[in-house]
C-alpha cells in the first residue's frame, strides 16, 4: 500500500512540476541583450582563384583530376566490388605502364610506380596509391583501391 501512495505522489510532483513551469515559462525564460562590439578589421587572405594564384596548392587528392575541368572532365565515377568496377573500363582501354607523363591542357600527370602526381602551373596534387591509369583513344580512366573498395573515374579532355 506504501508503494502505491509513493507512486501517486511522483505523478503528482511531477505533473504540478510541469503544470507550473508551463504556467511561469514567461517569468523564467532567459533573455539575451544585443550587444555591439567594435572588432578590428582581419587581414585579405591570399587569393586562391584565377590565374594570380600567390599561394600555391598541394596534398594529397584522389579527386584532384576531377578538379581541374581546364584539363580533364570527369564523364563518370563507379565505386564497387573489383568484377563490377572493371566492368565499367571503357573499351580497348590499354594500361598506363609507369614511369609516364601524360599532359592534357596545362595540367602534366607524372606516373610513378603505383602513385601519381598532377601539376598545373604551381598546384601540385598527388594521388594516393594504389592506382592504375588506363587510356582509350583521347579517355583517360583512374582505378584507385579506396576504403569502400575499387573506384574508376572516367575522364574526357575538354572540346576546344
Amino acid at each position: 500500500m506504501f508503494r502505491y501512495l509513493l507512486l501517486s505522489t511522483a505523478i503528482v510532483l511531477s505533473v504540478a512540476t510541469s503544470v507550473a513551469g508551463w504556467v511561469y515559462r514567461d517569468l523564467i525564460r532567459i533573455k539575451i541583450a544585443s550587444v555591439y562590439a567594435n572588432v578590428p578589421p582581419k587581414p585579405a587572405a591570399p587569393s586562391v582563384i584565377g590565374t594570380a594564384n600567390p599561394v600555391p596548392l598541394s596534398g594529397d587528392a584522389p579527386w584532384a583530376l576531377s578538379a581541374l575541368p581546364e584539363c580533364l572532365i570527369q564523364t563518370s565515377e563507379s565505386t564497387g566490388p573489383r568484377e563490377y568496377v572493371l566492368d565499367r573500363l571503357p573499351p580497348g582501354s590499354q594500361a598506363v605502364t609507369p614511369p609516364a607523363t601524360l599532359t592534357y591542357g596545362d595540367c602534366t600527370i607524372f606516373l610513378a610506380g603505383d602513385e601519381a602526381t598532377v601539376e598545373r602551373g604551381r598546384d601540385r596534387f598527388r594521388i594516393p596509391p594504389p592506382i592504375r591509369l588506363y587510356r582509350s583513344g583521347t579517355t583517360l580512366a583512374l582505378l584507385r583501391l579506396g576504403p569502400g573498395g575499387m573506384e574508376l573515374r572516367v575522364y574526357q579532355p575538354p572540346s576546344r
